[in-house]
């Protein structure tokens, strides 16, 4: 499996924010997002053994274990890996752009299946694969990151179009900007969280954080 870095900070987004996690991110996308802040990820990595990879995030000692990327689920690995965390009694969350099935993945109430809808402004609205949206339960998190009327107008159609049975996060673009999305969120009644990018507002942009 190629990895571009495995590093510990602060969960900076939905239902776990703020948990100390283990982060290994996976090298490669499939998507090229206009305001995309991993592209360092598109490409490159080392390639590590599953081995390597669970020795290195345990000699951390923290019970969070985020796998991100890039778009992990683009390499054959991950599953495997994730199972063996779980298999360790790690809380464990995969971040995905939904473009691949999520079928795969195991049925565990330790796993959280972070999904984003990308849209418009990310310039790669409709590669969502919108049958995985019925796959997501309770434990899960669906994610549209919001940069404008536009984005939120069709994520409330996403919603509207598609049964939902977990957790809503709405997130503006840059993580920060947050009164005009929470002001659209309560007017319209919408069930969702609106949530800062946290590290962002903690360290910025500076790489492995």
């Amino acid at each position: 499996m190629k990895v571009v870095e495995i590093f510990k900070s602060l969960q900076g987004e939905g239902l776990h924010i703020g948990a100390p996690t283990v982060f290994v991110r996976f090298a490669g996308c499939n998507l090229r997002c206009e305001w995309c802040d991993t592209k360092y990820a598109w490409e490159g990595g080392e390639e590590k053994s599953s081995n390597e990879i669970f020795a290195e995030v345990l000699a951390h000692n923290t019970r969070h274990v985020c796998i991100t990327g890039g778009e992990p689920l683009a390499q054959k690995g991950p599953v495997s890996l994730i199972n063996r965390f779980l298999a360790n009694k790690n809380q464990v969350t995969i971040e995905t752009n939904g473009t691949f099935s999520l079928e795969e993945l195991p049925c565990d109430p330790r796993l959280t299946v972070s999904m984003d809808v990308k849209c418009p402004s990310s310039k790669m609205d409709g590669k969502t694969k919108v049958e995985n949206i019925e796959i997501l339960g309770p434990t899960d998190q669906l994610k549209f990151i919001i940069a404008d009327q536009m984005d939120y107008n069709y994520a409330k159609n996403i919603l509207r179009e598609n049964k939902v049975s977990c957790e809503i996060i709405m997130t503006p673009v840059g993580g920060t900007d947050l009164k005009w999305l929470a002001e659209a969120v309560i007017r319209d009644n919408l069930d969702a969280r609106v949530m800062p990018q946290l590290h962002k507002l903690i360290w910025g942009d500076e790489r492995g954080r």
